[in-house]
């Protein structure tokens, strides 16, 4: 019988460690040849729209599954939430359903997860220092994963919403027993950081690349449309370039779709992808001075890695309801 695998469901098997893990392994089949992921198909309509994410995993650990994913602007009117997601797991031997799961929290976690990986392989070991733009659940779950992998004793965050920057110190302080606060000078906050992470929906850059500092590595995650940016030329230009995978981000980046058009860098300027660094096809940092990008527009399979993860957690905690 399949699953159907709730959001609390989810919640209380999947972890943000064993996500970081399992999405660590689903970019190493993608760089050994092990992943079947077709570029994701959008559709809209009737005030909405969304995109089907369809990938499968080779190995013991992989998995077969597409999720959907919608966004209808009308639904805050209708007390309904701005974003749904579904993903359906299937047997990958034989096709088999073998779960229904909702998607937001999952989305979420195996975002944040690809941001930790992106730490683990980038990031300087002595790293200490994040700066967080944006407050929301992606802030919060790419804060948790760098935590995860780096000995991170202070976090700042930046937000336009001082309530929601005051509510992310007070929650994620709590939840990771580190030092976090609302930072008031930008520039400054920028250039105190060992590792930048970018959360945010904004469409032009969010900062000035001169203020950073060298030896940073930063996470783009915000941003996943082409003409959409949160990082500026200039960082661009600075840093060395690791992508999620190049094909996605050269359809779908504007912080790097903008600065080819541009003509500020070209196409070889993306040095690697992610697995290319995983597998040690490419060395990753080299330097402690070098700063380093890791560009990520969100990859189905991380969405199957993380929600193959989840059912084999639940199966074994006895939890979900059987579907008839």
């Amino acid at each position: 019988m399949a699953l159907w695998l709730n959001r609390q469901d989810i919640e209380t098997v999947l972890t943000m460690t064993a996500a970081i893990g399992a999405v660590e392994n689903a970019f190493r089949q993608l760089a050994t040849g092990g992943v079947v992921m077709p570029q994701r198909v959008g559709f809209g309509g009737n005030g909405g729209g969304g995109a089907a994410m369809p990938a499968y995993i080779g190995g013991a650990d992989g998995g077969l599954g597409i999720k959907v994913v919608t966004l209808f602007g009308g639904n805050v009117a209708k007390n309904l939430p701005l974003i749904n997601g579904t993903l359906l797991l299937l047997e990958p031997d034989t096709g088999r359903l073998l779960a229904v799961m909702d998607a937001g929290y999952m989305t979420a976690v195996r975002t944040g997860a690809v941001g930790g990986v992106a730490a683990k392989y980038l990031a300087r070991e002595d790293a200490q220092t994040v700066t967080v733009f944006g407050a929301g659940v992606q802030a919060r779950a790419q804060l948790e994963a760098v935590c995860a992998v780096r000995n991170i004793r202070q976090a700042l965050v930046i937000d336009p919403v001082p309530d929601a920057a005051a509510r992310f110190v007070a929650e994620m302080g709590v939840m990771l027993d580190i030092d976090v606060s609302a930072a008031t000078d930008n520039p400054a906050a920028v250039a105190a950081a060992d590792i930048l992470v970018t959360a945010t929906s904004a469409h032009e850059p969010i900062f000035d690349g001169h203020w950073l500092r060298p030896g940073v590595h930063i996470n783009g995650i915000g941003s996943h449309a082409a003409g959409w940016r949160e990082l500026d030329t200039t960082t661009v230009q600075r840093a060395k370039i690791i992508a999620d995978q190049r094909a996605a981000c050269l359809a779908e980046a504007g912080d790097l779709l903008i600065p080819l058009q541009e003509g500020a860098i070209q196409e070889s300027a993306i040095y690697a992808e992610l697995g290319d660094i995983i597998t040690g096809n490419q060395p990753g940092r080299e330097t402690s001075a070098e700063i380093t990008l890791f560009k990520s527009v969100g990859l189905a399979i991380q969405d199957v890695a993380v929600a193959a993860l989840a059912y084999q957690a639940a199966r074994t905690a006895g939890i979900g309801q059987e579907l008839r």
